[in-house]
């Protein structure tokens, strides 16, 4: 069985860590959103990649992102030197870094630098970026356009969203992302943020319509339950744009595009309205607590889905 997983954050990066739990690791690929990078002191910085990479070797740090246990000491003298670092790196972190932008310049694309950083983290599963070209989110407020990591990091995510913009659209995939979703048993919507996580690979040319026709199963996990986010921003974006913050809104965003809804238990009086979509839905328990119950939700997933683990 081959499985691919669009993956954006802590979400989906807990979702594969037990999913590789689950079934053989070298039979999943995580296409990862890169729109969320940025440039941090010359630094080409991935945080959707390097969040599922220290995932998945073992290396989460406390908050779901950067490393367990790291120091701060560069990010603490840049602030004695006057610098406003509002976005902080760790050291083992920075390293990480160093190297992607090191090997970047030298000629790498991006897909040869992750694939590297994921072999010298003994990383099985194969983790592609969508596309190796700049992709940036520019999310849209009432107090002008920002920069993704602006508004997320520096603002806390505290200003409201009126709309998102892709400037790299044109961006193709890099190599074996079509391939992955179009040749997979499964595909999956990992539990991420629709508008910034998802969205934006979606927009990558030839993924939505390779998504869209891809004869696997199709399955979208949703991030919100019972009317909150699980993590981040999304339930205050779905309000702001005039979105009802349930699982049949994040439903509807993905009609045309997947088989099957996989909603949290707590929603399961959702049900009907989300099969009048047009679109199959379960409700299963999907909070990963502890490996175990990251392990749990992925076999949840894939019995939904009609495999056995």
């Amino acid at each position: 069985m081959k499985v691919t997983v669009l993956s954006g954050g802590i979400g989906a990066a807990r979702f594969l860590h037990g999913l590789a739990n689950t079934i053989e690791p070298s039979s999943i690929t995580a296409v990862c959103n890169v729109s969320d990078d940025l440039t941090w002191h010359g630094l080409h910085v991935s945080p959707d990649l390097d969040t599922v990479m220290y995932t998945l070797a073992g290396l989460e740090g406390e908050f779901g992102w950067g490393v367990r246990g790291d120091t701060q000491t560069t990010i603490e003298t840049l602030r004695g030197l006057g610098s406003e670092e509002w976005f902080s790196i760790g050291d083992r972190d920075l390293a990480t870094h160093l190297y992607r932008t090191g090997h970047l310049r030298a000629g790498s694309t991006l897909t040869e630098v992750t694939q590297a950083l994921m072999t010298a983290h003994g990383v099985e599963v194969n983790v592609l970026p969508v596309t190796d070209e700049p992709h940036p989110t520019i999310v849209r407020t009432a107090e002008g356009d920002l920069q993704f990591q602006d508004y997320f990091v520096r603002l806390g995510a505290g200003v409201n969203v009126t709309g998102f913009e892709f400037p790299g659209r044109d961006a193709r995939p890099a190599p074996g992302v079509l391939r992955a979703i179009g040749d997979a048993d499964l595909v999956v919507i990992a539990p991420s943020n629709p508008f910034v996580s998802i969205t934006p690979m979606l927009v990558v040319q030839s993924v939505r319509q390779t998504l869209a026709r891809a004869p696997g199963k199709r399955v979208a996990i949703s991030p919100i339950v019972a009317g909150a986010a699980v993590k981040g921003p999304a339930a205050a974006m779905l309000e702001s744009l005039g979105y009802e913050v349930s699982a049949t809104s994040v439903a509807r965003l993905y009609q045309g595009l997947i088989d099957l809804f996989v909603v949290d238990a707590a929603d399961e009086a959702l049900l009907p309205e989300i099969r009048a979509l047009g679109i199959e839905a379960v409700a299963v328990d999907t909070m990963m607590t502890g490996d175990e119950g990251r392990a749990r939700v992925a076999r949840n997933v894939l019995v939904a889905a009609g495999f056995e683990p």
